[in-house]
């Protein structure tokens, strides 16, 4: 096996991994990831897939990532990698289709509308 390339997106931000086989370090945009996502919920949502596969120290993981907010890149970068672990073994589907994390969360911003605030709200609406 050499490497595996997958793309997860969510929102606006793009995610690319290169899993290739190795001793388990992730590096997003050439840093560490925990440097890069100071949070515990985001480096949980990052190796989410990989935990529940059982493969943390099996696969060196490379990221590019851009676009959007933190949030979303460490999403997307869970869709890429879930999609990895995928391809890496048939059976890993069943253990994370249930879970939700091999569907592409198609919510992405609304559009502001010209002659209103917001994508939504209005302008004061005056009487007289």
């Amino acid at each position: 096996m050499d490497v595996i390339h997958k793309i997860g997106r969510r929102k606006t931000a793009v995610a690319r991994v290169y899993l290739s086989k190795v001793k388990g370090n992730i590096t997003v945009n050439k840093k560490d990831v925990n440097t890069y996502f100071p949070t515990a919920t985001l480096q949980y949502k990052v190796n989410q897939p990989l935990v529940m596969t059982e493969n943390e120290k099996n696969f060196d993981v490379k990221v590019n990532v851009y676009g959007g907010g933190i949030t979303g890149q460490a999403e997307a970068i869970r869709l890429a990698l879930s999609r990895a672990m995928c391809e890496v073994d048939a059976e890993n589907r069943t253990i994370l289709k249930p879970e939700g994390l091999l569907t592409r969360d198609p919510r992405m911003v609304e559009r502001k509308k010209f002659g209103q605030k917001k994508a939504r709200k209005k302008f004061q609406f005056s009487k007289r």
